[in-house]
């Protein structure tokens, strides 16, 4: 029989892997026997997660994914490197909080550029018949403030509803490719970046409708290799939520 959360040979390509969300899923997908392609801007801190990561043929890949004219290039030079791919994780964002009347067409511009189009793009140079196995899964990091937004939110809010909406019509035109491509709208997960935002004075509240609390890395971690495994097979075009109930 054949274990559908197994991912021995499969590659796949982690986008945010120097930190949070983005390492933890490096690292629990290399242990189920996965080939990584780890991306971000920061070289030191993707090293720290390439040494605490298990199996061989993980490589990594600087790259500012604002900079979505470079992409095209990082996605040649990893195809180069490993392979085509079989599954990606863009867990890469920025979070800011701004309120209406401070943001501006190029506030939301480059929010936007990190966030949705890095995502977007990723999906179109990946999905091209030489860079791509059948049978792959993307899928994106996105957040219940696409649903359910809070003061200040209104850029990350929508880069990221940008997201949710985005897949639905991916979905159907990659399917003939047998790709999927879902998104995963995360609640509170406790990040080195929810830890720098209470640092810097951010008033958490989060806790009145997260009822079964917060999340911890690991968590999301845990859905997201199984939205990448065979497990989720019949699962595309979808938004799925994992929020600790605070949508609800």
């Amino acid at each position: 029989m054949i274990d559908i959360f197994d991912l021995e040979d499969k590659h796949i390509v982690v986008t945010g892997a120097s930190s949070g969300i983005g390492r933890e899923t490096s690292i629990r997908l290399s242990k189920l026997g996965a080939k990584v392609s780890l991306i971000a801007r920061r070289e030191e801190e993707l090293k720290e997660t390439l040494s605490v990561m298990e199996g061989e043929g993980h490589k990594y890949f600087l790259c500012d994914l604002s900079d979505t004219e470079s992409i095209n290039n990082l996605v040649s030079d990893i195809v180069s490197a490993s392979g085509p791919v079989d599954g990606l994780v863009h867990c890469a964002g920025i979070g800011v909080n701004i309120p209406v009347s401070l943001t501006k067409a190029d506030t939301l511009d480059s929010v936007m550029k990190t966030n949705f189009y890095s995502f977007a793009e990723l999906i179109r140079l990946l999905s091209k018949k030489k860079n791509c196995n059948s049978g792959a899964s993307f899928v994106g990091v996105s957040s219940v403030a696409s649903i359910k937004g809070d003061k200040s939110q209104g850029a990350y809010a929508a880069s990221k509803a940008a997201m949710n909406a985005y897949i639905h019509p991916a979905a159907k035109e990659l399917a003939p490719k047998g790709i999927r491509v879902n998104t995963v709208a995360f609640g509170v997960i406790k990040t080195e970046a929810y830890k720098k935002f209470l640092e810097a004075g951010g008033q958490d509240n989060a806790l009145e409708n997260q009822y079964l609390g917060y999340g911890e890395p690991e968590d999301a971690a845990n859905l997201l290799v199984f939205m990448v495994s065979n497990a989720s097979r019949l699962i595309t075009g979808t938004t799925v939520i994992c929020d600790g109930g605070y949508v609800s």
